[in-house]
């Protein structure tokens, strides 16, 4: 079997590591996640969450890729046969996320065309969701494609596989080099733009006042241990993927920590920017800030349109510059997503890579379609929700139970990842790991099922909401299962010795 594709340089690594972790999220769910928890009073179960759970599983993600040098079920069949079908299951949630956020992006990147002229117009609401997206009446009803998503949609596609076809180090490094300080760059601009906005005062106070009542809810540890999970792109086989292509003598540890903290640079630096703009945007239409708060589709689709229209100058240039940094944001992302799924074929049916990005890429493009229709809103919304937390958050706390408890393999690894780092790990990291991070990943699963029982998602129906929420969930697992038992040719799973890193 050929050597595996390494990255060109440390750099490259840590900018593809930060660049899938930076994602559409950090700018549009992180600064209402914070505000919602107690403000300031958050940053402490958040900064509490990263030490105890995000960089700890970055660290055991990191080294079993490192390790065992292959995708995710490649890395985790070499543990053990038995944990094969976890990698495959990450995989298709890479899979169904890589099918909607697609859309997202291709929005955003409608949406910077838009601003050039302010074509969303006063009513930006009825824009959106009349005009845009053409939003069917009924969830669960297709209705003809829209052309105005369908066209960028096509581009984000050509984007990303174009980039995954060079391959590691020519493409998504090339890519992240590129995509990841012009995404800084522009959210930079933005940020002191908006922090000397009249207003903005107010919303920084609003976002950083600390809120001491609520430090002992445990919601409030709970949604900050959820935020670093979602954010740092760990339990979905992206950083196991990724740091199979490290060099041998790698420093893991450190790489962990400088991707963990890069992140949430960039999650206070969003913080920031949208509090400010949050702040200008309340003093104008003489309310507080909590009633201009949002996070999500809204915030950045419906409420960040109007506050660009009352900019005091270059209106359209801001918007361009904001809705450019969502396109580079998901852009990093998606790269990432897609690269799990082309390594996994490729390192299970001993494909080209070409064949890989092909068959992989070109099917997640062509189910993408099904959100460019009049009801794809619908779809992707319920999706989103679902194979987040029954996909993302359920597949990493099994992840986590499989290693730690029963393959016993977190001393192995923490023998492996000492060896090649300066930070040396000790016992806190396999408390972390063992005790810590599934008691609270089993909180949350169990309050996320408790809830979704009592009620159904969004007010839904409950065909649709089982259809394509429970269903996708369910699916995924159920196809890992399925591809974990085809046979691999037997020199694809042994580990050959140009493939060895030694201990």
């Amino acid at each position: 079997m050929e050597n595996r594709p390494q990255w060109g340089s440390r750099a490259g690594f840590i900018l593809a590591a930060a660049g899938s972790a930076i994602g559409l999220g950090n700018i549009w769910r992180f600064p209402a996640v914070a505000y919602e928890n107690g403000g300031g009073a958050f940053f402490l179960p958040y900064l509490f969450a990263l030490l105890t759970a995000g960089i700890p599983l970055l660290i055991m993600e990191f080294t079993i890729g490192h390790k065992y040098r292959g995708s995710a079920p490649l890395s985790l069949a070499r543990i053990s046969r038995k944990y094969e079908w976890i990698g495959w299951w990450q995989l298709g949630i890479s899979f169904v996320i890589s099918v909607y956020y697609a859309a997202i992006i291709a929005w955003a990147m409608s949406y910077s065309i838009f601003s050039l002229k302010l074509s969303w117009g006063d009513d930006t609401e009825g824009f959106l969701f009349g005009e845009y997206l053409k939003l069917a009446e009924t969830p669960g009803e297709f209705g003809s494609l829209v052309p105005g998503v369908l066209i960028p949609l096509i581009i984000v596609w050509v984007i990303t596989l174009g980039v995954l076809f060079k391959g590691v180090k020519k493409g998504i490094e090339v890519a992240n080099k590129i995509m990841l300080p012009a995404l800084f760059v522009l959210f930079l601009i933005i940020v002191i733009r908006a922090i000397t906005l009249d207003g903005a005062i107010t919303g920084l106070n609003a976002f950083f006042k600390p809120n001491w009542d609520v430090i002992f809810d445990g919601k409030v540890w709970v949604a900050a241990y959820g935020q670093i999970f979602f954010s740092l792109s760990i339990g979905f086989a992206i950083m196991v993927t990724y740091s199979s292509y490290l060099p041998k003598k790698s420093d893991i540890t450190n790489n962990a920590f400088i991707t963990g903290f890069a992140n949430s640079g960039f999650e206070l630096l969003a913080g920031i920017g949208v509090f400010s703009i949050l702040g200008f945007m309340a003093l104008q239409q003489g309310v507080g800030v909590d009633e201009v708060v949002s996070g999500g589709v809204g915030l950045a689709f419906v409420v960040f349109p109007q506050i660009i229209n009352q900019f005091p100058a270059f209106n359209e240039f801001f918007g361009f510059l904001f809705f450019g940094s969502l396109v580079l944001a998901g852009l990093t992302s998606l790269i990432s997503i897609v690269e799990t799924f082309v390594a996994g074929v490729q390192d299970k049916f001993n494909v080209s890579r070409t064949k890989s990005v092909l068959v992989g890429g070109g099917l997640a493009a062509i189910i993408s379609i099904m959100f460019a229709t009049k009801g794809g809103l619908y779809f992707l919304d319920v999706a989103d929700y679902f194979i987040n937390n029954f996909g993302v958050a359920l597949a990493g706390l099994i992840e986590v139970i499989a290693i730690a408890w029963f393959a016993r393999e977190l001393k192995n690894l923490q023998q492996h990842a000492n060896s090649v780092s300066d930070i040396k790990l000790g016992a806190w990291w396999r408390i972390c790991l063992s005790v810590i991070t599934p008691i609270i990943l089993g909180y949350m699963m169990f309050d996320n099922l408790k809830t979704n029982i009592a009620e159904n998602y969004g007010g839904f129906e409950t065909w649709f909401v089982t259809a394509y929420g429970w269903a996708v969930a369910v699916g995924v697992i159920l196809l890992g299962i399925i591809f974990s038992l085809i046979k691999w040719k037997k020199s694809n799973l042994d580990m050959n010795e140009s493939e060895e890193v030694s201990e």
